[in-house]
C-alpha cells in the first residue's frame, strides 16, 4: 500500500512538474492551522455577511481549500430566512456573496431559520 501511495504521489508530481516547467508545484490542500486565527478571506466574507444579514444569530465561515481561499463553508442561521425554501435562502446568501464567489472554485452553503 506503501509503494502504491509513494508511485502515485510520485506520477501526482511528475505530472504537475510537466505542467509548470519551473519546478514550482502549487498545491492547493489541506492545512492545519489554530482554532482562533481567520484567514483574510474568512474574515472579509463574514463581514459582508454581517451586513446583509444583521439578524443572523449564528455565523460561521471556514475556508475548507487550507488558506488559499479557493473554497469556504458558511454556516448561517438568521430570521430572514423564515418562509423561504431552502433554496432561496441560499440565493440570498450567493447574491450577497457575488463579488467574492468570482474567486472561488466552491461554495457549501448551509441555512437555518433560528428555533423558537
Amino acid at each position: 500500500m506503501l509503494a502504491c501511495k509513494r508511485g502515485l504521489t510520485f506520477s501526482v508530481t511528475s505530472a504537475l512538474r510537466t505542467l509548470r516547467p519551473s519546478n514550482r508545484v502549487v498545491v492547493c490542500g489541506q492545512a492545519h492551522r489554530r482554532l482562533s486565527t481567520q484567514t483574510d478571506g474568512e474574515v472579509r466574507i463574514a463581514t459582508v455577511l454581517k451586513e446583509k444579514f444583521p439578524l443572523a444569530s449564528s455565523l460561521k465561515v471556514v475556508d475548507i481549500s487550507g488558506g488559499c481561499g479557493a473554497m469556504y463553508e458558511i454556516h448561517i442561521e438568521s430570521s430572514e430566512f423564515k418562509g423561504k425554501r431552502t433554496v432561496q435562502q441560499h440565493q440570498l446568501v450567493n447574491q450577497a456573496l457575488k463579488e467574492e464567489i468570482q474567486g472561488m472554485h466552491g461554495l457549501r452553503i448551509f441555512t437555518e431559520v433560528p428555533k423558537q
